[in-house]
């Protein structure tokens, strides 16, 4: 750092940059990995290792080489003036409180969206530094809608397409038949939106060179959507040939569910692998966005809304990625693959391609989505389709139960009466013979209680099946809520506490 007088803030803030890009390979990555896991197509340390290599390969790969120091616009820079001090403490904050909140929903095994936490750090930080009126509203707002937005997209797609893999395969007389046709068919679609997505969001980086390279493509700073869908049909199309080839080679396949879900294991870890990589390509900057902008301040003395960030500060974000997944990511990888809902392959397959083709949706609609709310959404989506499926079966098993729940009350209550009369009779006239016949009606009595139990059990069982546990839907919705306001009053009150220090 030589004689930079300032050079204290730097080494801190590199290490609150570190702890954040810690807390989001512990807390964010497992939305790309969970289902694999959850699913049994993937080990939890082979997830692990292919996460960590794809998630640091897309940020040092595709990371950015100009990153906006404050994301999406959320605070006015130009109310700092030229209290770069006040910015520097600002963007502090917004670093350590962000991994703060990371760090606690990580603990109580919340997945939350590692965007909107830097988001409300940056808010607050702002408030605190500069009032009410230097925070952007209108983006706000547009987050505050992404809550809402991304799960029901992610969920409805995720849904969407399984449910299409049941029609089409599952609910089949000849599985294996059907899977050969439909599964090449679904692979070559996650091939075509993994391909379009991660040349919209991952190579805008290296666009300019890409271009130089390939002479044919339009001369443009970042690919267009139809660059990126038409290299994804072109990619697509060669995995279908690939696939219909291998799978019309495979023999000896059981004719069960089994078979067709042993059929999407390899298209789905490729597909955590890409996700990983977009990962890192996308939500590194939620780390040394504000890293860059710390030193670029320091460095130059002023304040700018965008900074180049140097290749120490990429590496703290990408090394820190991947120490966070390897030493804390477990938790959240198994409460993704398996807390909330049960998964295999189809399920976890189409959650896949709900994140990839939400995206591409509402990067085309200018519709603001987190990729944690679209995954989770996705796994949310998948479970409620399996009740909604179940309950639908069940409808008519539901109904000849209540029938005989009403047959069951109906006799015992006949029972009841004939032996209240019997009871009810002078004792004159209880002979042998009604005292018999009381200790026959007392032990039908107890025999058709219990069958009555054991109905009602079946009733209960038919009416509560619930394939989503609610107590995590509540839990991951609560934290959701509660992500800006407290990242943003955690910010505040750091960015306090700093400025009394200096003060």
């Amino acid at each position: 750092m030589g004689g930079v007088p300032t050079n204290a803030f730097l080494v801190i803030a590199a290490l609150f940059g570190a702890y954040m890009a810690m807390n989001i390979g512990a807390n964010d990555v497992a939305n790309n990995v969970g289902p694999a896991v959850g699913s049994k197509a993937l080990t939890l340390g082979g997830a692990i290792l292919i996460a960590g290599i794809f998630e640091a390969s897309g940020a040092f790969i595709a990371g950015g080489d100009v990153v906006g120091t404050i994301k999406k616009g959320i605070i006015d820079i130009d109310a700092f003036g030229d209290n770069t001090d006040s910015f520097i403490w600002a963007m502090m904050a917004a670093l350590l409180a962000a991994g703060v909140w990371l760090n606690i929903a990580t603990k109580f095994g919340a997945p939350v969206s590692t965007t909107h936490s830097i988001v409300g750090g940056v808010m607050g930080a702002g408030i605190a530094a500069g009032g009410f009126a230097i925070v952007s509203w209108g983006t706000m707002g547009k987050i505050a809608a992404s809550w809402v937005i991304s799960p029901v997209l992610g969920g409805i797609i995720a849904a969407v397409f399984l449910f299409s893999i049941k029609k089409t395969m599952v609910f089949k007389e000849d599985k294996i038949a059907a899977g050969k046709f439909w599964v090449p068919i679904y692979v070559a679609i996650m091939t075509w939106a993994f391909t379009t997505y991660l040349t919209l969001k991952g190579l805008k980086k290296i666009w300019p060179d890409i271009v130089n390279i390939v002479g044919f493509l339009p001369d443009e700073k970042k690919p267009s959507f139809a660059v990126a869908a038409l290299f994804g049909l072109i990619l697509g199309a060669l995995v279908y040939w690939f696939m219909h080839r291998r799978l019309a080679e495979k023999q000896n396949l059981a004719n069960n569910r089994h078979s067709i879900n042993a059929l999407f294991t390899i298209p789905l870890i490729f597909a955590a692998a890409l996700l990983s990589f977009a990962h890192g390509a996308n939500d590194v900057a939620n780390a040394i966005g504000p890293l860059a902008a710390i030193s670029d301040a320091i460095l130059s003395g002023g304040i700018s809304s965008k900074a180049e960030i140097p290749l120490w500060v990429m590496s703290v974000g990408a090394v820190g990625i991947v120490v966070g997944l390897a030493l804390y990511g477990p938790k959240l990888i198994k409460t993704v693959g398996s807390e909330i809902t049960e998964l295999d392959q189809m399920r976890a397959f189409s959650i896949a391609m709900a994140a990839a083709i939400t995206v591409i949706i509402a990067s085309q609609l200018g519709l603001p989505v987190s990729s944690t709310h679209i995954a989770i959404g996705g796994v949310f989506g998948v479970g409620f389709l399996r009740e909604y499926l179940q309950d639908h079966k069940d409808v008519k098993k539901l109904e000849d139960e209540e029938q005989r729940l009403e047959k069951e009350e109906n006799k015992i209550e006949q029972y009841r009466t004939h032996l209240q009369v019997l009871i009810d009779l002078p004792d004159e006239k209880k002979d042998k013979k009604v005292y018999k016949e009381i200790g026959k009606l007392y032990e039908h009595l107890e025999r058709e209680e219990k069958v009555l139990e054991e109905e009602l059990r079946i009733k209960k069982s038919l009416e509560k099946k619930q394939y989503v546990k609610r107590d995590a839907f509540k839990k991951i919705i609560a934290a959701w809520l509660i992500t800006v306001p407290v990242a943003a009053l955690l910010s505040a009150s750091v960015y306090f506490m700093i400025r009394g220090m200096m003060l």
